[in-house]
């Protein structure tokens, strides 16, 4: 080890002496010594032909969350099964572990990450390993932990190893100041959740390491995204997840925002899409790191009428919580996402309508919506 730590001087005296009259731009890199589980006793050794280097290789941290299966999916059918890894510090479901290459990886072990990112030569990160507004709110320590000392590992491991790398930030990280109706890409934002802070700082971080060491960071404000294959998470705006599960099963439905709480969304489908485009996206392009994307902005209301049009006798009730209400009335009632519809062709292709058709066919068997038909 003094022999590593004796190169490791020399070599940093060496750039910063560098008689060339050049400046040296340095990647932060942590001091971390060697780990015997970096190379196994057993490992094969190949040079990469250009043809197995045509596509990205893809590490997915937080996979299990709402996005990351679904996200899994779809960069496998354009990259290849096996050149797409989904990560998550939980046990996956058999469909979910059979589908592809899965891994344990805990981003807050910067060690174990690093060698997961060099050992299967990942060019490509998503980071979704987050806790969201209302569960981060529940534990502000964890949340502190997880959404920015985690990012702080994953964007050093990133610049060091020159990855593309996304990270979604959120209607939340607006605040009562921000301007809500539309919220534009660049205003003021003061939030006042722990998630809606953390992301800023993200969005910053980002930003930084993007002028400061050529990270080639990229981000979307994702809306509150709705999916028909997974519960909701304990965010603000499940709600409009769990509407359709209990209408389905039976028939009743308690809302927790009050009937004229405006908020963008999105049907998950449109959401991957985006976040696919802009992964792809010509650097030259972007004018910007982070943009806002939407595709509706509806009330509960405005989803309960138009979820009664397949399930009539569906009754709705509203018990505000107040914690959750304070939140979605600190945050835009609509996106303005013009930059994105102009630099990268971003367009969606669900609107309510489409949204509620789209999602009681995956969940729309039960006899209940047959008889409403």
């Amino acid at each position: 080890m003094p022999i590593i730590r004796n190169l490791g001087r020399a070599a940093s005296q060496l750039l910063q002496s560098s008689g060339c009259g050049c400046g040296v731009s340095l990647v932060p890199v942590r001091a971390i010594g060697v780990s015997p589980r970096q190379v196994a006793s057993d490992a094969s050794f190949h040079s990469v032909t250009f043809s197995e280097s045509d596509h990205p290789r893809v590490l997915i941290t937080g996979g299990l969350g709402q996005l990351g299966v679904g996200l899994a999916k779809l960069l496998r059918k354009r990259f290849g099964k096996n050149n797409v890894i989904l990560s998550d510090i939980r046990k996956p479901a058999d469909n979910v572990f059979y589908s592809g290459p899965f891994i344990f990886a805990d981003i807050l072990d910067y060690k174990n990450l690093r060698e997961i990112v060099v050992n299967n030569r990942i060019t490509w990160l998503f980071h979704y390993s987050a806790l969201l507004s209302a569960v981060g709110e529940a534990n502000v320590p964890l949340a502190r932990a997880v959404n920015i000392t985690g990012l702080h590992n994953v964007l050093d491991i990133a610049a060091e190893h020159n990855l593309r790398l996304f990270v979604p930030s959120t209607i939340g990280a607006f605040g009562p100041t921000s301007p809500r109706d539309p919220t534009p890409d660049l205003c003021i934002q003061r939030p006042r959740t722990i998630y809606g802070v953390s992301k800023v700082h993200a969005e910053l971080m980002g930003e930084y390491y993007h002028y400061r060491y050529g990270l080639d960071f990229r981000c979307l404000r994702y809306p509150g995204i709705i999916s028909a294959d997974s519960q909701p998470g304990g965010g603000t705006t499940d709600y409009a997840v769990q509407i359709f599960h209990d209408a389905i099963k039976s028939g009743k439905f308690k809302c927790y925002l009050r009937p004229d709480t405006r908020l963008p969304m999105m049907y998950i489908d449109d959401c991957l899409k985006a976040t696919l485009e802009i992964m792809e996206a010509p650097a030259e392009a972007l004018t910007m790191r982070t943009y806002n994307i939407n595709a509706m902005s509806f009330t509960p209301e405005d989803l309960a009428q138009e979820v009664q049009k397949y399930v009539p006798e569906l009754q709705v009730t509203y018990n505000v919580d107040q914690v959750k209400q304070a939140i979605a009335d600190s945050w835009p009632m609509n996106f303005d996402d013009s930059n994105a519809r102009r630099d990268w062709g971003w367009k969606h292709d669900y609107d309510l309508p489409e949204l509620v058709t789209t999602m009681f066919s995956y969940l729309g068997s039960d006899s209940r919506i047959a008889q409403a038909n």
